[in-house]
């Protein structure tokens, strides 16, 4: 059975879904000001996986996945290109798509635009000034954390050493993962020269990146999900601020189950655009990797460890992924159009990648296994008919993975 490590914790815990007929699911999405790089592609793929195992298992998945195209990045990114954001992220959210559909991962039933869900915002905004929860500053919103019992619950705050002092953070984001301890903005009033803003019943302005999520999720989830995903950069301030706004609204936690990815390093350092360390799909593309390569590097990994890419070893991966997909090429051509046969070999190459994904979605240990298992068969003394039947197991195993099989729709 499915052992999922929930940051909420910090312990491995039997996976149990709110609603035992549909597992609810919403992974923070990209930031649009600018293009996804490999690094985040890293975060999106393990949530791919998370959901097409739990498909593989017999749930059936409700997902949500959000797009970021207003907050102060955007606005900067913009006014530095001479474009509007609405250019801006546009053409980054194409792009995203387009590399989703590359990468066959799965889209998600639901993708809100943060710019058209404003009006969401605002309304969880009154209330929670409403509630006490928050308050207007010089013509902005903030959050006090003080009013929220349990805040910082998901990271583990000591909230005992709050400062009692009030301090105001004023930026959507702030860099590295220290903890800002003190009010966070919600509602950027606007100000003369401002280029991004709404009329709203709150007033004119716009949201802050922490309002966001939350206010996506509440439109459409009624209920706590059963999971809820992101890289491990949102474990410090951003999914405990989410948390609190939604929880100071509604009377049930957000999510069961927290999952946070580890970061793609380049020497030891993230990759991101301040270091000039970005690498895209079509890098590697460029380099000889096929889409189903490029999928299998970033997911070949336990997606709590930090992935090290380097030339030498994204070539590793791909030698590896090469050398079983040549075996199956070989069990392919064996089993020709023959009649499946079931037996004990496909049943127990089934059972090994369950136990392996079962444990925290350990692609690695399942791919791994996978490959022994594999290279034990002695494929020309094999019958057509198990060849055949090995092949269903296989292709069942890569409704999961996705790397097995060249040209071929995402599922």
């Amino acid at each position: 059975m499915l052992r999922l490590f929930n940051s909420f914790g910090k312990k491995n815990e039997l996976f149990r879904p709110v609603d035992k007929k549909e597992v609810s699911v919403f992974t923070c999405g990209p930031s649009v000001y600018q293009r996804s790089h490999i690094g985040n592609f890293r975060t999106f793929l393990f949530e791919d996986v998370l959901v097409r195992y739990l498909e593989y298992q017999g749930h059936t998945v409700r997902r949500g996945m959000n797009f970021t195209d207003i907050e102060d990045k955007a606005i900067r990114e913009a006014l530095k290109r001479k474009s509007t954001v609405v250019e801006l992220t546009r053409a980054n959210m194409k792009h995203f798509i387009a590399e989703m559909k590359l990468l066959r991962m799965r889209i998600p039933d639901y993708l809100p635009v943060a710019s058209e869900h404003v009006e969401d915002m605002a309304a969880i905004i009154a209330q929670l000034v409403s509630d006490g929860h928050a308050y207007w500053y010089k013509g902005s919103v903030y959050f006090d954390p003080l009013t929220f019992r349990g805040f910082g619950k998901l990271y583990g705050l000591d909230m005992s050493l709050w400062p009692k002092k009030t301090r105001r953070f004023h930026q959507d984001t702030y860099p590295g993962v220290q903890w800002n301890k003190g009010d966070f903005i919600l509602w950027h009033g606007y100000k003369a020269g401002d280029t991004a803003y709404w009329e709203t019943p709150i007033g004119k302005g716009r949201p802050s990146w922490n309002i966001q999520d939350p206010a996506m999720v509440s439109r459409y989830f009624n209920e706590t999900l059963s999971i809820y995903c992101g890289g491990i950069d949102n474990l410090f301030r951003h999914h405990d601020y989410s948390a609190a706004i939604l929880e100071s609204v509604r009377s049930y936690p957000m999510a069961r189950f927290w999952l946070h990815a580890e970061h793609l390093v380049v020497k030891g350092q993230k990759m991101s655009k301040s270091k000039g360390n970005i690498h895209y799909t079509e890098t590697l593309a460029g380099e000889g990797y096929s889409p189903e390569e490029i999928r299998f590097f970033l997911i070949y990994s336990h997606y709590r460890m930090k992935l090290s890419y380097s030339k030498r070893n994204m070539e590793k991966a791909a030698a590896r992924l090469r050398r079983v997909t040549g075996l199956i090429r070989q069990i392919r051509a064996k089993a020709g159009k023959a009649v499946p046969r079931k037996g004990q070999v496909q049943e127990n190459m089934l059972q090994t990648f369950n136990r392996y994904m079962d444990n925290d979605l350990d692609v690695r240990g399942a791919f791994d296994a996978l490959g022994e298992e594999l290279l034990k068969l002695d494929i020309a003394l094999m019958r057509k008919d198990q060849a055949s039947g090995l092949m269903v197991s296989l292709r069942r195993i890569d409704e999961v993975l996705q790397v097995l099989f060249q040209n071929k729709k995402p599922a």
